[in-house]
């Protein structure tokens, strides 16, 4: 019996991955801009990502029990899932507010659907979309650093498109320019947002350790934000404003971090590329023409929701096929 041949199908890999592997390569990736998210925030910020992920990892063992299924939260695809949700959140968001949008990015976007690698699409962002559909104030009330319990404060993303007030929504772009942050503190992260937004710094040392490890490729984030400038280049966004729009809201972190998953983003190279470009498109096009300022979770939704056709027209042909 120890001589049995096993036949099986083409092609044949052999690999030292695993998905638990994977995801820890990811924790560590998002540990930076958790510690800056802390740091900038404070112990709100701390509170809320906890919460977030004790809520996934519960939501996901009671659902997966109810469902008579195996119990897979030790893969800690529920313990990124938590993170991803945290780090869309305001700083003021109260404590039930996570726990809410665990249970539907865990339940209802990932385990009615099959459970993780059938998730349609990505359960953080759904969750996000869902939340700020539900409880748009709430899901809006950005504070600066520092601020947690003042006054909230505007993004610059709305400063450039309403103006250095938030009633002066017809402000213009001279105006607000005045009021936006200098590009050092966008970088570093010491502005108002979402708590795992604000900092590229941190997100980029992430998202190179994501790339050195394989765990992700160039194609998606690469395409992603170099579509999002060309775009907003053509929408007549102004030159010196376009590292506005990089650093700030979710681009960086929804590029390299949301964007590349797994199960809702194609598999082929090219497919990859046509995300990109796709969410880029998407993104430019909500921020300048819509009537919100951040485009970045509603634009991969989409292209997560049109990844199975991008798949069906970019699949290679299988060989030896006759039409």
């Amino acid at each position: 019996m120890d001589n049995i041949l096993i036949g099986s199908s083409s092609p044949h890999i052999r690999s030292e991955e695993t998905v638990k592997r994977i995801m820890l390569d990811v924790i560590i990736a998002l540990t930076p801009a958790m510690i800056g998210s802390i740091y900038f925030f404070g112990f709100n910020a701390f509170k809320l990502i906890l919460i977030s992920v004790i809520s996934s990892v519960v939501f996901e063992a009671l659902i997966q029990k109810a469902f008579k299924k195996e119990v897979t939260v030790y893969d800690l695809s529920a313990v990124v899932t938590g993170i991803l949700l945290a780090f869309n959140l305001p700083a003021t968001a109260p404590w039930w507010l996570p726990v809410i949008g665990s249970a539907f990015a865990i339940i209802v976007v990932k385990q009615f659907f099959g459970g993780l690698g059938q998730n349609f699409m990505n359960p953080a962002l759904a969750a996000r979309a869902m939340l700020l559909s539900s409880w748009p104030t709430l899901m809006s009330a950005f504070v600066a650093p520092g601020a947690v319990d003042g006054q909230s404060s505007a993004t610059p993303l709305s400063i450039m498109k309403y103006g250095a007030s938030d009633a002066a929504a017809s402000a213009t772009v001279a105006e607000a320019g005045d009021a936006l942050p200098a590009l050092k503190e966008m970088f570093l992260g010491n502005i108002g947002g979402a708590i795992g937004e604000t900092s590229a710094l941190l997100l980029l040392i992430g998202a190179v350790y994501l790339l050195i490890r394989g765990v992700i490729n160039w194609r998606i984030p690469f395409t992603y934000i170099g579509t999002t400038v060309i775009v907003l280049l053509l929408l007549g966004t102004e030159m010196e404003q376009i590292p506005y729009h990089i650093f700030a809201g979710g681009l960086i972190l929804g590029a390299f971090y949301m964007a590349t998953d797994y199960a809702s983003s194609p598999v082929t190279p090219l497919g990859q590329i046509i995300f990109g470009i796709g969410a880029g498109l998407l993104t430019a096009i909500i921020r300048v023409k819509g009537g919100y300022p951040e485009g970045v979770s509603y634009s991969i939704l989409l292209m997560n929701v049109a990844t199975p056709l991008i798949e069906r027209f970019t699949s290679p042909k299988v060989f030896g096929e006759v039409k």
